[in-house]
């Protein structure tokens, strides 16, 4: 009964945070270019002497999903999107993070964009010289009309970089790093679709069925819960007798 009161206890906190994972994911569910995080749950023993016996349910909410979002058409310049497997690098804290949102800005300065954070290229932040019209083609690179001229020409090429979905995680900031902490590499082979935009890849759906079942389990605890419980008074009992 004492080893049992650590599995329930454990699994109804484990049951607590998973709802706040999915709610997150529903939260996102507009949010270009979003993840949605995955809720896995593990055994952990207890540790000290003599509890051996005793096992509490940890969960490890820092799995990404690999799925794509839905693309939809926007028609502006500086809105892309990845095609398949693949991210964007941004700067973060001095070195580089990850997203798959593509929905780019240029501030005053001419520096490339997205959600308020650098994007980066091959030589770093990417900082547009001045332009009239602007491109992006399918392998990142961004090509400009200067002024007064009648050429497009290729300025610098979008840093794209891919990463198994098992080896990625994410940082403070809600970014994609990977689990090692180490930088992922580029890779030629991502391709984007100039003026379009991702969308969250969260189910609706599946996060609404996934929190009914958490409620279900959260039940099922606290029965086990009252069952330790009773346990415990009939052993108190036998004792007193």
């Amino acid at each position: 009964m004492d080893a049992l009161i650590y599995t329930v206890m454990s699994s109804a906190e484990r049951a607590l945070k998973a709802q706040q994972v999915h709610a997150n994911n529903l939260a996102n569910l507009d949010t270009g270019g979003f993840r949605a995080d995955l809720e896995l749950a593990t055994s952990q023993a207890v540790g000290g002497y003599g509890y051996d016996s005793r096992h509490m349910s940890r969960l490890q909410a820092n799995a990404v999903s690999g799925g794509e979002g839905v693309m939809r058409q926007t028609g502006r310049d500086l809105d892309v999107a990845i095609v398949g497997d693949g991210l964007f690098a941004v700067e973060w804290q001095g070195g580089e993070a990850y997203t798959r949102s593509g929905n780019f800005s240029v501030d005053g300065e001419g520096a490339l964009t997205v959600n308020g954070r650098p994007v980066l290229g091959d030589g770093g932040p990417i900082v547009l010289p001045p332009y009239t019209s602007l491109s992006i083609g399918v392998d990142g690179t961004i090509s400009i009309l200067p002024p007064g001229q009648n050429d497009m020409q290729p300025v610098d090429r979008l840093r794209l970089v891919r990463g198994e979905a098992a080896e990625l995680t994410k940082n403070e900031a809600g970014l994609i790093v990977a689990r090692d902490g180490a930088e992922l590499a580029v890779d030629d082979t991502v391709t984007l679709r100039s003026g379009h935009l991702e969308g969250s890849n969260v189910s609706a759906i599946g996060e609404m069925v996934a929190t009914m079942n958490l409620n279900r389990d959260f039940e099922i605890q606290m029965r086990l819960y009252k069952a330790a419980d009773d346990m415990a008074e009939a052993g108190n009992r036998l004792m007193r007798d």
